[in-house]
């Protein structure tokens, strides 16, 4: 029976087994045969026709989790009556604060032990989140006069760098207090730069997620 399924429908199929079995189990403890275990008579070879690896379905389950948070970044960017600072704040607070980001953090690996889906990281940070969703917002704030720079695409890196990767528990390891100490660096560097985008509550949200990702990755 799974055998006939139309092919966006063994892919639905697939993702939504890995998902449940990587929130039950964890990424680290969840095998390929697992997941071939739960999917009805799926064969292995079916599964790797369209999944390379185990990490290709984590991306793929993760890129569906995000997708959302992108529609986000467009609304926010798009708005009106908000300033280029504000809206880098609303961006902060809504992206930090979505439920889906528990769920992220409870189902993503190390990212030391996966340098593929580290790089799948960085590259869509670089080449995708920072120049669609952040430099036209600074290119905004420098035109409003609440963002003061005369290197927006070098900040919009930065800022995304930054927080997506070295405040990233994910990526360093990082505990609670050592994810909180590193929020507050951040925040420090954003004041540098006349950016007051980033609040206490924020700061327990961080925390929040580190331990998050702790927890669930033993």
């Amino acid at each position: 029976m799974a055998r006939n399924r139309h092919p966006e429908e063994t892919v639905n199929l697939i993702l939504g087994v890995a998902f449940r079995l990587f929130m039950e189990k964890g990424y680290e403890h969840t095998s390929i045969q697992d997941i071939i275990n739960n999917l009805g008579g799926l064969s292995k070879g079916a599964i790797y026709h369209h999944f390379k690896s185990k990490e290709d379905i984590l991306v793929a389950v993760i890129d569906r989790m995000t997708a959302e948070s992108n529609e986000m970044l467009a609304d926010i960017r798009d708005s009106s009556g908000l300033s280029g600072e504000e809206k880098l704040k609303k961006i902060f607070r809504e992206s930090i604060s979505r439920s889906v980001q528990n769920d992220i953090f409870t189902v993503a690996p190390d990212f030391r032990d996966n340098p593929k889906l580290l790089f799948s990281l960085l590259h869509d940070t670089i080449d995708n989140a920072a120049p669609n969703y952040i430099l036209p917002i600074i290119r905004q704030g420098i035109s409003d006069g609440s963002i003061k720079t005369d290197y927006p695409e070098q900040l919009a890196e930065l800022i995304l760098l930054a927080a997506n990767a070295w405040l990233n528990p994910m990526i360093f390891d990082s505990t609670e207090e050592e994810s909180r100490r590193k929020f507050m660096v951040f925040r420090q560097m954003l004041q540098g730069f006349g950016l007051d985008i980033v609040d206490n509550e924020m700061l327990e949200r961080v925390g929040e997620l580190a331990s998050i990702f702790q927890k669930n990755k033993q």
